[in-house]
């Protein structure tokens, strides 16, 4: 991996969405929403982030992963030269900067749809996941790894730091080699991070030259433990996702556009800092979907238009927010600025120290120091011994009592070592 992933945090934004776009190309002259998100650079450094995660900026015919031209800007968000505005003020402020690049499929009306796309097996034209209007490209083509790795350096050479590569694991790895290699040898520095929900995570790194990929096990096993009272599945994902680090740093999250909002996925509001400490004590490069970091819920559904609850408009200005939120951003502040004081849990491996459903108790350690983060789920305290060592509370409300760890119910807290 590249040395600024190390040290970044993500916000991640929907831009279709949060500047409030028409949900179809309609052929009207540009308009320059992108600059909307210029009034929010100073928010994401409020937050501790430092990192600009932008979904499909492309010219689409809807949703922004149905893309007809990828060295086009969308209409619907402005102009080249807005989105280059937004690029220079981002990085004004030391902000990176990262795109979407939806380059497994396509929409119907892409210009080189009849050559380059995908047969299946009986010779019909594939489609993604059985979306009719999604094209899947044909990845054994040359010229659409060509295309690929023109449309990358292309917008790389234009300032942006790195790609989020939209669907990576339905694209054979053999491509992303080709890709990759082209794409790192123009611009070194560039971060690339494939989209991949299940399988053998280190594999697709290593065959893909790909610098990180999406950590989904550990996003399910955050959630659905946390709303089932399971720490036993964390646990276990916690253990998988150290030994990721052998190969990798994983790109890790608690939302993102394409699933239900955290704060909707517990029953218990109370539990929502819980995994924002998960989400920032453990090794990974983060990112916070926008809104999340206010307590925004929102459902995805299995159906045309499900992912809007999860994809809504922002107001202009940060200011116009509900103060309902203050107490969720006020959580996420205080353990970015957590992991601001201890960089290394970017690389930090992570042993569990207690453990039973309700109550779980880690630590996270490198060369470089060591943090000890409980959760607790229960009406009871959570009460533990302490390691050996000096301590100190660092976040949440955690106290160490007669020399012991204590949180309340249903609390959190993390101590540093000293």
């Amino acid at each position: 991996m590249t040395h600024w992933p190390e040290h970044a945090i993500f916000w991640h934004v929907y831009p279709l969405g949060f500047t409030g776009a028409p949900t179809e190309a309609d052929g009207a002259d540009p308009v320059p929403r992108l600059r909307r998100l210029g009034g929010w650079l100073d928010y994401l450094i409020d937050l501790g982030a430092n990192g600009l995660l932008l979904g499909p900026v492309f010219a689409s015919e809807t949703h922004g992963y149905d893309t007809v031209d990828h060295f086009r800007v969308d209409p619907r968000l402005g102009t080249e030269d807005d989105l280059r505005w937004l690029i220079d003020e981002a990085h004004r402020r030391g902000i990176r900067v990262v795109l979407d690049g939806v380059f497994n499929h396509v929409a119907r009306s892409f210009p080189r749809v009849e050559d380059w796309r995908r047969r299946g097996p009986d010779g019909q034209p594939a489609t993604f996941e059985g979306h009719d209007r999604l094209v899947a490209l044909d990845h054994e083509n040359p010229e659409v790894a060509d295309h690929v790795t023109a449309v990358m350096t292309h917008w790389l050479d234009r300032g942006v730091d790195g790609w989020r590569l939209d669907a990576a694991y339905a694209v054979p790895t053999a491509f992303w080699r080709t890709v990759s290699d082209r794409v790192h040898r123009a611009h070194p520095e560039a971060w690339l991070v494939g989209e991949v929900i299940h399988g053998d995570y280190p594999r697709f790194v290593t065959e893909g030259g790909l610098d990180s990929v999406t950590q989904y096990e550990l996003w399910k096993a955050v959630w659905s433990g946390l709303a089932d009272g399971n720490f036993y599945e964390l646990a276990h994902a916690l253990d998988r996702h150290t030994e990721l680090l052998d190969v990798f740093v994983p790109q890790t999250f608690l939302g993102n556009h394409d699933v239900t909002r955290i704060a909707s996925q517990l029953p218990d509001p109370r539990h929502l800092p819980h995994a924002v400490a998960v989400l920032l004590t453990v090794a990974g490069v983060p990112s916070i979907y926008a809104g999340d970091e206010q307590g925004f819920t929102g459902v995805k559904e299995d159906r045309e238009h499900g992912d809007d609850a999860v994809r809504p408009e922002f107001p202009a200005d940060p200011a116009e927010l509900s103060t309902w939120g203050a107490g969720v951003f006020a959580v996420h502040q205080e353990l970015i600025a957590l992991r601001r004081r201890h960089p290394w849990l970017v690389r930090a491996d992570t042993a569990v120290e207690h453990l039973d459903n309700r109550q779980l108790v880690y630590r996270s350690t490198s060369d470089a120091g060591s943090l000890l983060v409980a959760l607790n789920l229960d009406d009871a305290e959570l009460v533990r011994p302490l390691p050996a060592g000096e301590w100190a509370p660092a976040a949440g409300h955690a106290e160490i009592r007669g020399g012991k760890l204590t949180v309340d119910g249903h609390g959190w807290g993390v101590l540093a070592g000293r």
